[in-house]
């Protein structure tokens, strides 16, 4: 069995293209929308939302069959099209070129994969199977979603804010682990589950230092 190493990819600024324009094509660019990539797609035909994007200026269309060359200066590529000697023909070039690729229809040709995903603010959580296929990631992907909720993204919030604040108040690097503990093992994302959570004011925050760093 190929294992893959878990990785998150910075893709800012970075010329990220698919090959393709069908529904995986889609999926793999709505992927990346928010990574601050400059998407590339190239196809003959794409789909109505890919459409949309490349209406709105938010993908780069060339609206034509892929050739080789058309990966020049690209950081990562998707082939994601319906034909298997095309996917074969991107990703030879990909490799002559060092370039990342992902094949979408035989994942072991690819140098990675795209896991399944959830997000909540900071929180991200990656589901891979290794192959096993899509049905199976879709599944264990529903069920951590119902058990990492919305109230992980307020949290992680709070509990980076208060990361910060105690970095400038403490200068004791042990008192700081001392109270970062603490405050991860409070009661702070039950009571967010439950609404019963508010913000707390700088005068709350500058007890609750002093309260836990003489304990």
């Amino acid at each position: 069995m190929q294992h893959f190493v878990p990785i998150s990819l910075n893709c800012k600024n970075k010329v990220c293209c698919v090959v393709g324009g069908g529904r995986i094509a889609e999926r793999k660019v709505k992927r990346m929308m928010e990574s601050g990539a400059f998407i590339t797609v190239i196809s003959p035909n794409i789909t109505p939302d890919l459409k949309i994007l490349a209406d709105h200026k938010q993908l780069h269309w060339v609206n034509r069959v892929y050739r080789e060359g058309d990966l020049q200066g690209a950081f990562l590529v998707f082939a994601a099209t319906d034909q298997r000697e095309v996917n074969n023909e991107v990703a030879h070039e990909a490799r002559q070129r060092g370039i990342l690729v992902n094949v979408t229809d035989r994942s072991e040709e690819g140098d990675f994969i795209t896991p399944g995903i959830i997000r909540r603010g900071r929180l991200t959580i990656s589901i891979s199977t290794e192959g096993a296929g899509p049905a199976v990631t879709a599944d264990i992907t529903s069920a951590l979603d119902t058990l990492f909720g919305s109230e992980y993204e307020p949290y992680l919030d709070f509990m980076h804010d208060m990361r910060q604040i105690i970095k400038r108040k403490v200068s004791s690097p042990q008192q700081r682990t001392k109270l970062l503990r603490r405050l991860a093992n409070s009661e702070i994302l039950d009571q967010i589950r439950r609404h019963e959570f508010t913000a707390w004011t700088e005068q709350e925050i500058d007890l609750w230092i002093a309260q836990n760093q003489e304990e």
